[in-house]
């Protein structure tokens, strides 16, 4: 896809039922932005604005979201950025690339919300701890080791 679209941004306090082809609609309130996919398949984009997702940059008088957006569940598998209110096509990924990617966001997810244990004792930096049996700690990678890992990055070659 290399057309060129242009979007418009609708600041709003609810997110209605019907979108409009073309138009982004962002609540503040709800801290959500959705809008329908921008290949014209017709599906609804669902793009939460917090941490661990989506950052919305409104400069005054265009709106830009990062990081791109992925439509992977979608029969479109559309991929794109939305930088100043414009629609920057992107290329497609690999299964192996959308597994590392959900993998990647569950990781960050995990880190920020606190759902990996915290070190608590003298292991080293990037190790967390988590018990297995009652009074049995055993030291664990943190999610960025693992991922690594993954990647292949930090293996003896």
């Amino acid at each position: 896809m290399s057309q060129e679209i242009v979007l418009k941004h609708e600041f709003v306090e609810f997110i209605p039922d019907e979108l409009e082809q073309g138009t982004i609609h962002v609540s503040i309130r709800f801290a959500t932005a959705s809008h329908l996919c921008c290949c014209g398949c017709g599906s609804k984009v669902v793009t939460p604005l917090r941490p661990t997702d989506w950052k919305l940059i409104f400069d005054g008088k265009t709106i830009s979201l990062d990081p791109s957006i992925g439509n992977w569940s979608f029969a479109c598998q559309s991929h794109y950025w939305i930088r100043h209110n414009r629609v920057k096509w992107a290329r497609q990924w690999s299964q192996e690339q959308v597994g590392a990617g959900r993998m990647h966001d569950t990781l960050v997810k995990d880190e920020y919300f606190g759902t990996n244990k915290t070190p608590t004792s003298s292991a080293p930096p990037g190790v967390s701890v988590s018990s297995g049996a009652p009074g049995e700690a055993k030291a664990r990678e943190s999610g960025w080791q693992r991922l690594k890992k993954w990647f292949g990055f930090g293996r003896d070659r």
